[in-house]
């Protein structure tokens, strides 16, 4: 591989992540908030220089922005999605710090694949809200067991308070007229951002293995934060509560 090949290729992978931030940011334009709160509290409470899991990692997001911010930490990213994980391979190349499994968290053995036997934090968003109550519950109590004592776990997903019925209605109904002006001026959604993907020469084979793998978006359940609260305690954190949230998402902070 020439020299321009490497550089076309490193061009490719920086714009597939733009790409993503900006389709994700169609969904939560508050995106890189959580993820600065999640970083706060990061800092507050193991310091900058952490062992970081990524999980259910995708491209990569929480990890460029952790070692944006925190040169000295290290992360494991782990995910099952192969054209994510293709494009997550491709931006941290060469970086010592940055590793990658795959993995199936349904999976009752995933943690044997990791690196390390614990680690400092445990960080994800927008991803596992795919899981149904029983088999998240059990993710948690993997994850107790992941977190050294004093570490933490973030998880910043869609939450649903269903004893707010009214309320969830008008923000549901407000936030996709405003997602509907914005694809009219242009901005991607999920399936047409995999479309494309499918489309790229060097995504297309993982972006069908995805699909095989995954099948159609289909969501979990969306528990409440109280429900996600109780259970991380149940599940051997001793402390567990929101730390940030919006209309629409929470960021839970559980410490060990």
């Amino acid at each position: 591989m020439t020299d321009t090949d490497t550089t076309t290729r490193a061009a490719d992978w920086s714009a597939w992540q733009e790409s993503w931030d900006r389709q994700q940011e169609w969904y939560m334009p508050d995106r890189e908030e959580r993820f600065r709160i999640m970083l706060d509290m990061v800092e507050a409470l193991v310091g900058p220089a952490p062992r970081v899991l990524d999980l259910a990692c995708g491209t990569g997001s929480i990890t460029a922005r952790l070692l944006a911010r925190f040169p000295d930490a290290t992360s494991t990213g782990v995910d099952l999605d192969p054209a994510l994980l293709a494009i997550a391979e491709g931006t941290f190349a060469g970086d010592e710090r940055v590793s990658f499994v795959t993995a199936d968290l349904k999976d009752p053995d995933w943690q044997a694949k990791l690196p390390y036997d614990s680690y400092d934090a445990v960080l994800t968003a927008t991803a596992l809200h795919w899981l149904h109550r029983e088999p998240l519950a059990a993710l948690y109590g993997q994850v107790a067991e992941l977190v050294r004592d004093g570490g933490v776990f973030m998880n910043a997903d869609h939450m649903i308070d269903e004893s707010t019925p009214r309320i969830n209605a008008a923000e549901r109904a407000q936030r996709h007229a405003r997602m509907d002006q914005a694809k009219a001026r242009g901005a991607l959604d999920w399936a047409e951002w995999w479309r494309l993907a499918g489309e790229d020469p060097v995504l297309a084979g993982p972006t069908a293995r995805r699909f095989e793998i995954y099948g159609e978006h289909a969501d979990g359940d969306m528990p409440s934060p109280e429900w996600h609260a109780r259970v991380l305690r149940e599940q051997g954190f001793g402390e567990a509560r929101p730390v940030w949230c919006s209309p629409s998402d929470t960021l839970m902070l559980a410490v060990k």
